[in-house]
C-alpha cells in the first residue's frame, strides 16, 4: 500500500519524492521503491525532501544522483543548536581558567531558545553575551538569520 502511494505520487509529480520518516519508515522500503521505479526514473527525480539522518542522505545520494535534497528547517536548526552548545561549553571554561569573569555562565538557554521565548532575565543575559562578541555569538546570530530567512508563507 505504501509503495503504491509513493508510485502514484511519483507518477503525478515525476520530479518529487518525499522520503521523510513518516512516509517511508524503513530504509528497505525506500530502496525497494527506487528499485521498483528503476534507475532511469530515479535519476529524473529533481527534488527530495528528507531529514538529516545519514542513512537517508546516503540512499538519496545513491539513487537520485541529480536531485536537490531539501532538508527540513527543524533538523537544520537542531544541528545549529548542537554546534552553538558545543562552542559555548568550550568557550565557557576558558575565561574561568584564565581568571576572568564567567560571562557565559547561565547563558545556555539564552543562546538556544528563540528570542520570543526568552524570559526577561534571559533576554538581558543574551544582550550581555552578544556585547562581548564571543565565538558563541557568531553561530547564534547565524542560526537566527537562518530562522528569519526560512519564514516564508505558503498559499
Amino acid at each position: 500500500m505504501l509503495l503504491t502511494r509513493l508510485l502514484n505520487a511519483c507518477h503525478h509529480f515525476p520530479g518529487f519524492v518525499y522520503a521523510g520518516a513518516r512516509l517511508c519508515e524503513v530504509l528497505h522500503t525506500i530502496q525497494k521503491f527506487f528499485d521498483l521505479i528503476g534507475t532511469q526514473r530515479a535519476e529524473r527525480i529533481e527534488f527530495v525532501c528528507s531529514d538529516m539522518w545519514k542513512p537517508y542522505l546516503d540512499l538519496i545520494k545513491k539513487n537520485c544522483t541529480g536531485a536537490l535534497n531539501i532538508l527540513d528547517r527543524f533538523h537544520v536548526v537542531a544541528k545549529l543548536n548542537l554546534a552553538i552548545d558545543q562552542i559555548r561549553a568550550g568557550e565557557a571554561r576558558q575565561p574561568i581558567a584564565d581568571g576572568y569573569e564567567p560571562v557565559l555562565k547561565k547563558s545556555r538557554w539564552c543562546l538556544l531558545k528563540r528570542p520570543e521565548n526568552l524570559t526577561d532575565t534571559q533576554r538581558i543575559k543574551l544582550r550581555e553575551v552578544l556585547r562581548y562578541n564571543l565565538k558563541s555569538a557568531r553561530p547564534y546570530l547565524f542560526k537566527e538569520y537562518f530562522q528569519l530567512s526560512c519564514t516564508w508563507k505558503t498559499t
